[in-house]
């Protein structure tokens, strides 16, 4: 087989690559990313591409399978962005894999599709991908699950899978995610489960996590087997207060969903954090994701737990990991994080 992946430096990009690699099914790989990494995958070529503005039809002309990963989350401050990269650019990803007549369209999409849903018992697939209003995010995701509903409708005969996975950790993405979420202002070096004290014990704070290596399985499985459709992925256990307070050693205090909202508009319109108040929203909104499609149809089955992954990110994130491509590098930054103070806390995309 031959695979083109869009968005192949990323924190899932690199993981899809090494998962790619080790699949004896899969011959070669052309990597696509808008600034070409040091890093070398196996069997794997990289090419220059922005999926929002580049001729991609000739990438894709030949390949037995695209991956769709590509997706900026920042700069959340300007949303013509991160719409032209993210719901543009997928609606150019899924017409040019069907005018180039690729055999296998796979989409990343994410819990974050979901519409408002419960935390007291797990849902499957079917549950509406109305996104959550308040969040960009999580509204593209969703406008993107209707740009696949139309391209599976004009192009029936490529087969489609679309992963909708929780919230993806490694410790290699550390620096990325650091990036992304949190900013230049946390003293990452002293992130470490003894020296945090409490965690949030607010309403509907319950999630699910995979770790970046699993979830990339997730993806060679659905390029390699006969698989169609929806996928939920994330690993056990549920992440709720009780759970992440053993995980951290820290007490769960009692914070309710106004006030955790209302910290995160405040810093983030002050500048201090790239996160805006619509992730705390998706995260206390999204529901809880039935996996078990996943594990039956694909043979689909986590090597890491939900906890372990998170427990890889913050020592990840206190060690300052990261992988030699610009999305995840240490030194994107620049020293003492000088660049991301120069262009601006969320105004730039990483």
């Amino acid at each position: 087989m031959r695979v083109v992946v869009t968005g192949a430096t990323g924190n899932a990009g690199t993981s899809v690559l090494r998962a790619l690699g080790e699949a004896p099914e899969v011959e070669s790989i052309l990597a696509l990313a808008r600034r070409r990494p040091e890093a070398d995958f196996a069997k794997t070529t990289f090419a220059s591409a922005d999926v929002a503005g580049d001729d991609l039809a000739p990438l894709f002309r030949g390949a037995d399978a695209v991956v769709h990963l590509a997706w900026l989350i920042q700069p959340s401050r300007d949303l013509r962005i991160t719409r032209r990269a993210n719901v543009d650019g997928s609606r150019r990803v899924f017409r040019a894999a069907g005018e180039a007549g690729v055999p296998a369209l796979v989409y990343a999409s994410s819990v974050g599709a979901y519409s408002p849903g419960p935390k007291d018992r797990r849902v499957d697939e079917s549950w509406p991908t109305g996104g959550i209003d308040s969040s960009f995010y999580s509204r593209q995701k969703s406008e993107v699950e209707r740009l696949l509903d139309s391209f599976e409708q004009e192009f029936p005969g490529t087969r489609t899978v679309r992963l909708r996975p929780g919230l993806i950790f490694k410790d290699a993405a550390a620096s990325g995610i650091r990036r992304l979420f949190a900013g230049p202002l946390v003293p990452t070096s002293l992130l470490r489960p003894s020296l945090i004290p409490v965690v949030p014990d607010t309403e509907g704070l319950r999630f699910q996590a995979v770790h970046s290596l699993d979830v990339a399985t997730a993806y060679a499985l659905a390029v390699t087997r006969d698989a169609h459709g929806a996928f939920n992925v994330a690993a056990e256990p549920i992440l709720d207060p009780p759970e992440l307070g053993r995980l951290l050693t820290a007490r769960p205090v009692p914070v309710p969903p106004a006030a955790l909202r209302g910290a995160a508009n405040l810093s983030w319109k002050a500048g201090l954090q790239p996160t805006p108040p619509g992730w705390v929203d998706m995260a206390l909104g999204v529901p809880l994701m039935d996996t078990s499609r996943a594990r039956r149809e694909l043979g689909w089955e986590p090597q890491r737990t939900g906890g372990e992954a998170l427990l890889e990110l913050i020592e990840g994130m206190r060690a300052s990991d990261g992988v030699e491509t610009p999305p995840l590098s240490p030194r994107t930054g620049g020293p003492l994080r000088i660049r991301e103070f120069l262009t601006g806390i969320g105004r730039k995309s990483r």
